[in-house]
């Protein structure tokens, strides 16, 4: 699929703001409002845009969050990453290279129960060890694509 400099201007758009109405997204790229909705559906059957999110706000997020850095032993990646599945305070896991195996982001209201949550990990069958490191602070973050199914953007 080709994208144009008009299509990153739609996308970036709609990065700053999913809800944003198709005649202010046209108005503010300089374009009519069937020229955008037939570029952003355009988009979505391309699959530039897979999806809308929501951004949840202060008031939504965990109070607190930890990176919890896991080492494995050998040949136990599988039985570990389907036990920490289960865990409801597992907010993302990664599989990423170097000394250790993956990382978990775990988030919970208290410093009690991500303690307990990290315990918890650490006893799994298979995991070696753990590191953890408290978020204090968020200084930067962006949202990417996402893997949600496609849905239309509305005309307001």
């Amino acid at each position: 699929m080709q994208i144009d400099a008009t299509d990153r201007l739609i996308l970036a758009l709609l990065e700053e703001n999913a809800r944003m109405p198709t005649a202010e997204l046209a108005r503010r790229a300089g374009l009519s409002r069937t020229t955008v909705q037939s570029r952003i559906e355009r988009l979505e059957r391309g699959g530039a845009i897979a999806g809308y999110a929501v951004v949840m706000g202060a008031a939504a997020r965990d109070a607190i969050r930890a990176q919890v850095m896991i080492t494995l032993a050998p040949r136990h990646v599988s039985s570990v990453e389907e036990a920490l599945r289960r865990f409801p305070e597992i907010r993302e896991l990664h599989a990423v290279s170097g000394q250790i195996d993956m990382i978990a982001v775990v988030g919970a209201q208290t410093t009690e129960a991500i303690n307990d949550a990290i315990d918890r990990i650490g006893m799994l069958e298979g995991v070696d060890r753990t590191t953890s490191a408290i978020v204090l602070s968020t200084r930067v973050m962006r949202q990417g694509p996402t893997a949600a199914a496609p849905s239309r953007h509305k005309t307001r």
